[in-house]
């Protein structure tokens, strides 16, 4: 019988290794059904926004009189589909808009609705594959290792094990790598079963499930360490247990403190509110002034900028798009500073293996702040297009009917516009 065997067969006829190999498969495997299920759900929300999206035009294409009330009134739908490895490790996608509908209004009310939400009631996160390979897998890991020499010290049977000849390479290195190897592949098989269901590249998978291998290898390396020890099995566990609260929670939490002072960022609720304040001020704001100041961001329409002492969608849609330059710097400065946290978050991942390869992993899946932030900046380009596609129309004075309500730019989720 090989070491191997051998070492397999001790494992199936302890209990306690079972049953936490078992709950470590069992959370896995929910993992990935309740990342799937939230895929799903996003998926299925972006169809239906679409498909609701073409009997609300044909109700549009009824009653738009001008390019003024087409603009007006009609949504366009942005989304941000989940990519084919979100389902493992679902990131900022819990607390990001995975779809956002916006009108040539001002933009920024729009885009920051969603700050309105409470955000600390979103820090611990969802409970994905990502969540029990960085958080739970680690534990069963301490369980399953942190006594292997303490415990055979402690039954009297360690000096007579180590006399064997080549004690570390056939009797250690067996036990670790069957123990190691049934954590994996209670974390790999649920993972396989649910790349293949949502139908993930290879290689991405590939990648993902080499992270895994590392998250595993890390923490085997670090209870190896203190294993090493001669101190009492309890010991190792009270110490395992220790750096496992410091490196998985306490630590990657004062470092979010730490970046999260150290880079403030302004408040996307109160920017949102500011902007919309602004813009509903416009309406008592000389027209004069207000078309002087948009006829300086777009000098190429003034010839048509002519406006009557009445209500003139030229006039209103310029104190919209003032708005959004109103709070421009704000906006940039919001941007700006969340992409600043994430570049200090990563580098803090190289101090932090756990929380460097949880970055890692949500970066693999697209779910990250990088990701979040990509798809605000093809709104933005696409919002850019909506608004100068109806400035044509209004200072032109050109006709508008249902035709060019076809016409109106659609959002290319690859590139924005």
């Amino acid at each position: 019988m090989s070491n191997l065997t051998r070492e397999f067969a001790f494992m199936l006829r302890s209990r306690s290794a079972l049953l936490a190999l078992a709950l470590l498969a069992i959370c896995a495997s929910a993992a990935v059904a309740l990342g799937l299920a939230s895929v799903a759900r996003d998926r299925a929300a972006i169809d239906r926004m679409l498909a609701g999206q073409v009997a609300e035009e044909r109700a549009l294409e009824a009653f738009v009189e001008d390019a003024g009330s087409g603009a007006y009134y009609g949504f366009q739908p942005t989304w941000d589909a989940p990519s084919d490895l979100a389902f493992a490790a679902l990131g900022s996608r819990d607390i990001a808009p995975a779809l956002l509908r916006v009108r040539a209004l001002a933009l920024e009310a729009q885009i920051y609705e969603n700050e309105a939400a409470n955000p600390e009631l979103s820090l611990p996160g969802r409970f994905d594959l990502a969540f029990v390979v960085i958080y739970l897998a680690p534990l069963v890991l301490i369980a399953l290792l942190h006594d292997l020499w303490s415990g055979e010290r402690e039954a009297g049977r360690y000096h007579a094990l180590a006399a064997l000849p080549g004690a570390n390479r056939r009797l250690w290195s067996a036990r670790v790598l069957v123990r190691v190897g049934g954590v994996l592949l209670a974390l790999l098989l649920p993972f396989a079963v649910g790349a293949l269901i949502a139908g993930t590249a290879p290689l991405r998978a590939l990648g993902f499930a080499g992270l895994i291998v590392l998250v595993a290898l890390l923490w085997t390396a670090i209870i190896l360490l203190v294993a090493r020890r001669g101190a009492r099995s309890a010991v190792h566990a009270a110490s395992l247990a220790a750096i496992w609260f410091a490196l998985t929670l306490v630590a990657p939490a004062g470092a979010n403190l730490a970046i999260n002072a150290a880079v403030p960022v302004p408040d996307g609720a109160a920017l949102a509110r500011e902007n919309r304040e602004y813009v509903h001020a416009g309406w008592d704001r000389p027209k004069d002034g207000t078309m002087r100041d948009f006829l300086k961001l777009y000098p190429q329409l003034a010839p048509g900028a002519a406006i009557p002492t009445t209500f003139s969608w030229k006039w209103y849609f310029a104190f919209q798009h003032l708005g959004d330059r109103h709070v421009a710097e704000q906006s940039a400065a919001y941007r700006d500073g969340i992409a600043r946290r994430a570049e200090l978050a990563r580098t803090a991942g190289w101090l932090l293996p756990p929380a460097g390869l949880a970055q890692a992993m949500t970066a693999l899946a697209r779910t990250d702040v990088a990701a979040q932030l990509d798809y605000q900046m093809r709104i933005r380009a696409y919002h850019q297009r909506l608004r100068e596609f109806y400035y044509d129309y209004l200072f032109s004075e050109k006709p508008f009917g249902p035709d060019d309500l076809r016409r109106v730019p659609r959002f290319d989720p690859a590139i924005g516009s």
